[in-house]
């Protein structure tokens, strides 16, 4: 599998970012907080693609909240891929490129809906722990937040 830096904005991202977008809107309405390729787009977001034999598997952003914090954002595999690594693939890359960069914590924010469980089985299984709202997030029914420390050891 090759991930690579892209463009999020890209006709060959358009298709699985507007699955992504309509699945959680659909799931979590006012509570999805997923990125459109405008806020994918942003100085403080870096954003990735995974391919497979030329074929897009998934994508994944980070986000930097302050120099020492950045955010996983909009993490996907495509349809087809799922159950294949793409997911574990992808945040591999981001935690190591947070580490890279120096960040001291990682976080992210998920739905609680039963098609958020993969999800949430895998960033437990990479050492993210439950914690609170973090930046502008505000606690509800609909999400869970998770944070991985970046300073102990990998």
């Amino acid at each position: 599998m090759e991930i690579r830096r892209d463009d999020p904005a890209a006709p060959h991202v358009a298709a699985l970012l507007a699955h992504h977008l309509a699945e959680l809107r659909g799931h979590m309405a006012d509570f999805a907080f997923a990125l459109d390729a405008g806020g994918l787009s942003r100085p403080d977001v870096t954003f990735w693609t995974a391919w497979r034999d030329g074929t897009l598997a998934g994508f994944v952003a980070l986000k930097q909240l302050d120099p020492c914090h950045g955010e996983v954002k909009s993490m996907r595999a495509a349809p087809a891929m799922r159950g294949t690594g793409v997911g574990r693939a992808l945040l591999g890359h981001v935690v190591a490129e947070a580490r890279r960069r120096g960040y001291h914590r990682l976080s992210l924010e998920t739905g609680t809906a039963a098609l958020h469980a993969p999800a949430v089985a895998l960033y437990r299984s990479a050492g993210f722990i439950d914690t609170g709202p973090f930046a502008d997030y505000r606690p509800s029914p609909h999400n869970q937040f998770f944070a991985l420390d970046l300073r102990a050891e990998p």
